[in-house]
């Protein structure tokens, strides 16, 4: 058994006991489905098992073309997508479910692949995790990545939605949607909280340590250069200001400035 996957066990044996002391209370008032698409059938179990204990449904699938087709059934909360599959490659599977569906996706990469985490960035997954992993690590980022992707409960009061409106720029907290001149922004869900901290900033700069809290819920690693990517993405999706000029500058050293004129 590799060491990934003696972790992984651990983890699950861990949870079964807290489990069966009555320690881990689960709170959701309906579980979430994950669906997992990887090759690694051991690999599968060993999530089934322990993500169960945190609460989850679990449906695993094998190839990529089989998990295209699960991923946009519509069933399922988050898509947990390994990048290395036997027919399909994790990159097109996630070009083919970004093509149809805006459904949270997390890929499983290569430890040190800064390649691969980067594009897969790039093509829309919410966010990665490098192999081997810490189950329990998984678990949270399952958990934050839904949290972002879920509409506020405002929403469905009408007239009590949150909205944040900045020159061209409209985003309704609520609905968790974002127009840029009246026209909807096709953003994932670390995007629509990235520019929800951009307006609620704009004219200060943020560190990377601030943007990462915030948006990803977690610490700040040197290493980890996810957050340009996401505004690097965000830059893309909202073009320029009315008047030509930039919306987001690098501030060398820092992080980023949303920028903002008082007139």
């Amino acid at each position: 058994m590799s060491r990934g996957l003696r972790s992984l066990k651990q983890d699950t044996d861990r949870a079964k006991a807290d489990s069966g002391a009555g320690v881990k209370a689960i709170g959701r008032a309906s579980k979430p489905l994950v669906l997992v698409i990887d090759d690694d059938v051991e690999l599968c179990q060993l999530l089934s098992q322990y993500l169960a204990e945190e609460g989850f449904l679990i449906e695993s699938v094998h190839s990529g073309l089989k998990g295209v087709e699960r991923a946009l059934s519509g069933e399922h909360s988050i898509v947990v997508l390994d990048v290395m599959l036997p027919d399909l490659k994790g990159f097109e599977v996630l070009r083919r479910i970004r093509a149809h569906s805006r459904i949270p996706v997390m890929m499983l990469t290569a430890r040190g692949d800064d390649q691969d985490r980067i594009l897969g960035l790039e093509m829309g997954a919410d966010d990665y995790l490098p192999k081997p992993f810490n189950s329990r690590e998984l678990s949270a980022r399952i958990e934050a990545v839904l949290r972002r992707s879920q509409p506020e409960a405002t929403a469905l009061r009408p007239g009590v939605a949150e909205r944040v409106c900045l020159e061209d720029i409209e985003l309704d907290k609520g609905a968790r949607m974002a127009l840029r001149g009246g026209e909807p922004l096709d953003l994932t869900a670390v995007e629509f909280d990235l520019l929800e901290t951009f307006l609620r900033s704009a004219g200060s700069v943020l560190s990377r340590e601030e943007m990462v809290r915030a948006v990803l819920g977690r610490e700040f690693s040197p290493f980890d250069r996810s957050m340009d990517t996401h505004v690097s993405n965000l830059r893309k999706k909202l073009g320029v200001r009315p008047d030509g000029t930039e919306r987001i500058k690098g501030v060398r050293g820092i992080g980023y400035l949303y920028v903002f004129s008082q007139r």
